[in-house]
C-alpha cells in the first residue's frame, strides 16, 4: 500500500484491523466515493495510471481493427458487434487492472457536486488524466507503427485503419459532439454497473454490452480517437508508395488526415461531448435525483445494511409501547462529542516511531493524514505490532506507517446523528432482526428479542474519523459517547 491510496467508505475495517462484512452501498454512494478517489489521488500516480489506460484503449482498438479487417462480405451489423465486443477489452483492462481513463474519470462530477472537491481540483484531475491517456496512446502508436502492423493481411489491416480514421473526420462538428455525448453515457453507465459487484469476472461481463453498443453504433470516444486517428495519419505519411499501390489506392485519397483536421473536427467536439454525456447526463443526473430525495451528506447511511424489520420484532415495554430514546440523545450530533484536535500520525513515520507515538499518547489508534489534512487511513498498535511479530521483532524493519495503515475506513460527518452512530457501533441488525429484504423471518428456531439482542453485538470500529469536505475535522470515540450517556443519566 502506498501513502497516496485514499480512504474508501465502502469496506468495514476496524482500527484494530478486524475485517468485517462490508455494508451494502447504493450504486450512487459508490459512484460518489469513486469520483472523489479520482481527484484526490497523487498526481504522478494518477498520471501513470492514466498512461496505462491510454495504452489499454489503444490495444483494444488494435483488436477492433484486426477482427473487422477483411469482413466486407459479412453482415454489416454482425461485423460491428464483433468489433464492439473486441473493443470492450480496453475498458475491462482499465477497470480490472487499474487505470485512470478520462471518459470514466468525468464521473468525479458527482464528488464536485457534493462539494467534496473544488472546481480547480476537478479540472486539474481531468487535465492530468487526459494528458496521461494521450501519452499511453502515443506510446502504443509508436510500437504499432514500429511493428509495421499496417502491412497485415496484404496491407488490408492498414487500409481498414485508414478508412476508420478518415470516417471520424467526416462528421459535422455538432454531430461529433452528440456522438461523444452518446458514447460516454454508455461508458459511464457501464462503469456505474460495475459498482454492483466486487467480482472481477462479473465486472468484465457487465462492461461488454455497453461498450459493444457504443462501438457498433459509431459513437465517438475521445481517448480511443487519440490513438485511432493519429494511427491513420501515421500510415498515410509513413507507409511506402508500394503499400498504397498494392491496395489500388493512393495516399492522396487520405490527404484530409491531418493533425489540424483531427483536433478541430473531431477531438474538441468529441471531448466536450464525452464530458457532457458522462459528467453531466450520468453523473450530475443521478446526483440531482439523489439530492432531491435526501440530504446532501448522509455518510452514516453508507454504514447500514438495509433490512426490513417487522414491527413485532422490536422490543416493547410492559405497557405495550415501543421504547423512546431520550430527546437529549436524539438531538446530539457527531460535532457535539467529537475531539476536534485528535492525535494524528504521519504516513512517513517508521513502524517503530509510529508505535512509540501511539504508546506515548496512550492511544490504541490514530488517523493518518497527508499534508493537506486529508484522511489517508487509520493505523493501530495492533497493525504495527503484527508487522514486527512477522519479522520476529528484528531491528531494521523498513516499513512505514503508510505501508501498514488501513486505507479502507468508515467515516462520518459532523452533522450525523449520534443515536444512529451508537446503533452502528453496538448493534448488528442482521442478527437482531434476522429477516431478508422481503421481510421474511430467517432461521429455524424462535428466539426472543432479549436472546437475539445478547448475541447481536456489532464488530465495528470504536473510533470514527469525522470528515468534512474531504478534510479530517475530528474523531469521535465510543468512550466519548459512553461518557455523554452517563452524564445524561447522572450516573
Amino acid at each position: 500500500m502506498t501513502s497516496q491510496q485514499k480512504v474508501s467508505a465502502i469496506p468495514l475495517v476496524t482500527p484494530n484491523g478486524v475485517e468485517n462484512k462490508k455494508p451494502m452501498l447504493s450504486l450512487y454512494q459508490q459512484a460518489e466515493t469513486y469520483g472523489q478517489s479520482k481527484v484526490v489521488k497523487a498526481v504522478w500516480q494518477s498520471f501513470g495510471l492514466a498512461a496505462f489506460a491510454g495504452a489499454f484503449i489503444a490495444l483494444a482498438f488494435v483488436f477492433y481493427i484486426t477482427v473487422t479487417t477483411g469482413s466486407s462480405t459479412s453482415p454489416w451489423g454482425m461485423v460491428r458487434l464483433v468489433g464492439g465486443l473486441a473493443f470492450s477489452l480496453g475498458l475491462m483492462l482499465v477497470v480490472i487492472c487499474g487505470g485512470e481513463l478520462f471518459t470514466s474519470t468525468v464521473l468525479s462530477s458527482v464528488a464536485w457536486a457534493q462539494k467534496q472537491v473544488s472546481t480547480r481540483e476537478l479540472l486539474k484531475c481531468w487535465l492530468r488524466v487526459y494528458l496521461g491517456n494521450l501519452l499511453g496512446a502515443l506510446l502504443m502508436l509508436t510500437l504499432i507503427m514500429a511493428a509495421r502492423m499496417y502491412e497485415l493481411d496484404g496491407g488490408r489491416w492498414g487500409l481498414n485503419a485508414l478508412n476508420i480514421a478518415q470516417h471520424k473526420l467526416h462528421h459535422g462538428w455538432f454531430q461529433a459532439f452528440v456522438l461523444g455525448v452518446l458514447c460516454n453515457m454508455l461508458v459511464c453507465l457501464g462503469v456505474w454497473m460495475t459498482f454492483a459487484s466486487r467480482d472481477a469476472l462479473t465486472k468484465a461481463i457487465l462492461l461488454m454490452l455497453p461498450v459493444a453498443m457504443f462501438v457498433s453504433s459509431g459513437f465517438e470516444h475521445s481517448i480511443a480517437n487519440l490513438f485511432m486517428v493519429p494511427l491513420g495519419i501515421s500510415i498515410q505519411h509513413l507507409a511506402s508508395p508500394e503499400f498504397f499501390t498494392s491496395l489500388g489506392v493512393t495516399a492522396a485519397q487520405y490527404s484530409d488526415l491531418t493533425l489540424k483536421h483531427f483536433i478541430f473536427n473531431n477531438l474538441i467536439p468529441v471531448t466536450l461531448g464525452n464530458i457532457v454525456g458522462g459528467g453531466a447526463f450520468v453523473g450530475l443526473g443521478y446526483w440531482l435525483i439523489e439530492h432531491a430525495v435526501k440530504p446532501e451528506q448522509q455518510p452514516l447511511a453508507k454504514c447500514f445494511t438495509q433490512l426490513t424489520s417487522p414491527t413485532h420484532l422490536y422490543s416493547v415495554s410492559s405497557s405495550g409501547e415501543l421504547p423512546k430514546m431520550p430527546k437529549t440523545i436524539q438531538k446530539l450530533r457527531v460535532q457535539d462529542l467529537m475531539d476536534p484536535k485528535p492525535m494524528t500520525i504521519s504516513p512517513e513515520l517508521s513502524v517503530y516511531a509510529g508505535l512509540k507515538l501511539l504508546t506515548d499518547e496512550n492511544s490504541r489508534s490514530a488517523a493518518v493524514l497527508d499534508d493537506k489534512q486529508r484522511l489517508l487511513g487509520f493505523v493501530s498498535q495492533q497493525d504495527l505490532l503484527r508487522r514486527l511479530w512477522s519479522e520476529e521483532f528484528a531491528r531494521g524493519v523498513s516499513d512505514k506507517v503508510s505501508d501498514l495503515m488501513q486505507t479502507e475506513v468508515l467515516t462520518v460527518s459532523p452533522q450525523d446523528s449520534v443515536s444512529e452512530l451508537i446503533e452502528l457501533m453496538v448493534v448488528d441488525r442482521s442478527k437482531l432482526f434476522p429477516v431478508n429484504d422481503s421481510g421474511i423471518l430467517m432461521g429455524t428456531t424462535y428466539k426472543s428479542y432479549e436472546e437475539r439482542l445478547r448475541f447481536a453485538s456489532a464488530s465495528k470500529p470504536s473510533a470514527f474519523p469525522v470528515v468534512d469536505k474531504g478534510v479530517l475535522c475530528g474523531v469521535i470515540t465510543r468512550e466519548a459517547i459512553a461518557q455523554k450517556v452517563c452524564d445524561i443519566y447522572k450516573v
